[in-house]
């Protein structure tokens, strides 16, 4: 997504760093209360069961993915301001698949969603990281603080587990949990994975450049990829994990490719924000910055993963996993 209510993130607020030591500090020890959007009826039928309120678990070959809540709650403004070319029939559609999206009203509700993949011997890599504590960068529109830290700990993740964190683009509901204030790097023995082409197109006062961009250079723990990279592999039985470049909603967009046991299962990013999107994929959202390359790089995954029958793992669907091949899609 991106911040609706100004052209830029707003800057942090002052006491925001006595908040977010809290919050690390109490990760393995906040009770989450269960969410309707992460109940095992919200998941997709072929979904496993989730483990807890906040978490869903798909098996593919060696890999464990991990759907991970960090929020919920209303998107500002209106759903049709949000999607202005979206008609009564796509909204009909799109309710019957994500019904706890539509709030009161012409409201939208989204889940702010971040995604795990474990391999045996429990390293991770972590796709985004949420919308972050009061005070981060998203706090001027999202529904923060973000559970993410407490979320991780109940799957018995430790942020020392954690190899890679692949940041699907920068807009602040994907990268609130990814420094602390100080600019330490909360996971302390990752990588972080950008598209070179998103760093590029930040102005130098952006807040994503100033808030995570920076710090993580100081820490030398960003590396800048360019285009398809494997991270684990190679592909075959044992599987693979990519990134793929999914440009248009942010110029440096990607999203991620798990393969394993014959399966596929793609964490989309933005890419799609909506269930509208997913069933009506010609749908422009109002805050991609550049509609065209959005709409084509969403159609090209979307027959895709039709085409090899991929799992879709999303980041604001209240549903964690969608089997695309079943979803009712317009024509023309």
């Amino acid at each position: 997504m991106n911040d609706p209510t100004a052209p830029s993130a707003p800057s942090a607020a002052p006491g925001r760093r006595r908040v977010l030591r809290g919050a690390l500090a109490l990760a393995g020890t906040v009770a989450l209360r269960p969410s309707a959007a992460a109940t095992p009826a919200a998941a997709a039928p072929a979904a496993a069961a989730p483990t807890g309120s906040a978490i869903a678990v798909r098996r593919f070959g060696r890999y464990e993915v991990l759907a991970l809540l960090d929020a919920h709650g209303p998107f500002p403004g209106t759903r049709q301001a949000a999607f202005p070319d979206a008609t009564a029939a796509d909204w009909e559609r799109a309710r019957r698949l994500d019904p706890a999206a539509f709030g009161p009203g012409d409201t939208w509700e989204p889940d702010f969603r971040c995604h795990a993949v474990r391999r045996p011997g429990g390293r991770v890599t972590l796709v985004d990281t949420g919308i972050g504590p009061v005070g981060s960068p998203a706090s001027g529109w999202a529904p923060v603080p973000g559970r993410l830290p407490a979320v991780l700990a109940r799957a018995g993740i430790s942020p020392a587990d954690v190899e890679a964190v692949v940041l699907t683009h920068l807009h602040e509901d994907h990268y609130g949990w990814s420094v602390t204030p100080e600019g330490v790097p909360v996971f302390p023995n990752a990588r972080y994975l950008v598209q070179r082409t998103e760093v590029a197109a930040l102005g130098p006062t952006r807040t994503a450049r100033t808030y995570v961009v920076e710090p993580l250079l100081r820490a030398g723990r960003l590396t800048e990829v360019d285009g398809r990279t494997v991270l684990a592999g190679p592909a075959g039985p044992g599987g693979a994990v990519t990134l793929l470049p999914t440009p248009g909603h942010t110029p440096g967009h990607q999203s991620v490719l798990v393969e394993g046991g014959g399966d596929r299962l793609l964490v989309t990013g933005d890419v799609l924000v909506h269930a509208v999107q997913l069933v009506s994929p010609a749908v422009r959202y109002a805050y991609e910055a550049d509609p065209a390359t959005a709409r084509r790089s969403r159609e090209q995954l979307l027959d895709d993963a039709r085409r090899t029958r991929a799992v879709l793992a999303t980041a604001h669907l209240n549903r964690p996993f969608v089997r695309p091949w079943a979803v009712e899609v317009a024509t023309g």
